[in-house]
């Protein structure tokens, strides 16, 4: 098991019967459990994602040991559905990891062949090109990315798709142009709403409003990726941040008997500007 403070190397035959055993485990459990037995693949689905989002959560807090146990709850999901699709059988964990080695290897001609490439750029660009040319894969660059991620996420897969077959910036800093270009055609539609006139002309500026919103949103994340940020996991720790602030706000204001809607903007200034000196 893993210590709160040391971890023990495990050996490969250990390894495989801790495998052995999740398979034996969840085999008994969808036998003999009323609630695991009723479980379908749509039941799962949503529960997964919830799982997925508690692992980026324990990645974030860069807290070891619930890495770990979160992993656990995810591996618990893909057996899942690879005891499902044994009882319907139509595949099992054996063609799921089996179709993942073979695209592994597949994609990796110069680990397990004789392809040469240069540095991890060269990597990137051949995965890309050899994932539209497989049988099953994915016929476009961008197809790849799922329709379904959140939007932040999903902007920033779809750059890193197309820089992958060299659609980029020659250099990082040509982004910042784009980036301002984008800012001056949001902040000029912003005006536009402002002295809009008729209910018509305020529902046409508040659409190139939005519009402008997203490219420039979708230029500044460019811009993140192009300087090796990830916006994501950036807003993610900026949204930590300000709820961090925010509660001590609020704690501070209920400790002195008041209510925050009570209270001057300088005077919640000055209470946040404390729990900022704290290091919240």
């Amino acid at each position: 098991m893993l210590s709160d403070k040391y971890y023990n190397m495990h050996t490969r035959e250990e390894k495989l019967q801790a495998f052995g055993r999740i398979l034996d485990v969840l085999d008994e459990v969808r036998e003999k459990c009323p609630w695991d037995r009723k479980q379908t693949n749509e039941s799962l689905r949503p529960q997964t994602l919830e799982e997925v989002y508690e692992l980026n959560g324990a990645i974030l807090a860069g807290n070891e040991r619930e890495i770990a146990k979160e992993l656990g709850d995810v591996l618990l999901h893909i057996v899942f559905y690879a005891k499902i699709g044994e009882e319907k059988q139509s595949f099992d964990i054996a063609d799921v990891i089996n179709f993942l080695c073979d695209k592994l290897i597949y994609r990796h001609p110069h680990v397990f062949a004789s392809a040469e490439v240069g540095d991890a750029e060269d990597v990137i660009k051949q995965w890309e090109m050899l994932k539209t040319k497989e049988k099953d894969g994915n016929k476009r660059v961008l197809s790849g990315v799922p329709d379904g991620l959140p939007p932040l996420l999903k902007a920033y897969r779809m750059q890193d798709k197309a820089r992958g077959v060299g659609f980029d910036w020659e250099c990082k800093e040509q982004v910042w142009e784009k980036v301002k270009e984008e800012m001056g055609e949001y902040q000029a539609e912003l005006d536009a709403m402002a002295t809009a006139q008729t209910d018509e002309e305020k529902a046409a500026a508040y659409n190139r409003a939005e519009d402008e919103l997203g490219d420039f949103l979708f230029a500044t994340v460019n811009a993140a990726r192009l300087y090796g940020l990830n916006p994501d996991t950036a807003l993610e720790r900026t949204c930590a941040k300000f709820r961090r602030r925010f509660t001590y706000l609020e704690e501070q204001t209920i400790r002195q008997g008041r209510n925050l809607t009570d209270m001057t903007l300088a005077e919640m200034d000055a209470i946040w500007d404390e729990g900022k000196a704290k290091g919240l």
